[in-house]
């Protein structure tokens, strides 16, 4: 055997096995009420990300701004 057709095999092989190793994991993901399930699941998870974004967002701008300015701003929310 070649080299040229050692190659031209492995590379059949690795394709073969990549299909087999999709179809697979395709079946393996269960029916559709599994898959609203986790559809919800990544919009909870979304939101959440999103809120813990917003709080970073509020922490970065405590740590950066000058503490005179984050004391004026705590006391206006006090007087709310």
């Amino acid at each position: 055997m070649s080299f040229w057709s050692a190659i031209v095999l492995i590379v059949l092989i690795t394709a073969v096995a990549g299909i087999f190793r999709n179809r697979s994991s395709i079946e393996g993901r269960g029916t559709l009420p599994e898959a609203q399930d986790t559809s919800a699941r990544e919009r909870e998870l979304e939101y959440e990300v999103e809120a813990l974004r917003e709080r970073v967002k509020v922490l970065e701008r405590i740590a950066t701004d000058p503490a005179r300015r984050t004391a004026e701003e705590i006391e206006k929310l006090r007087d709310e």
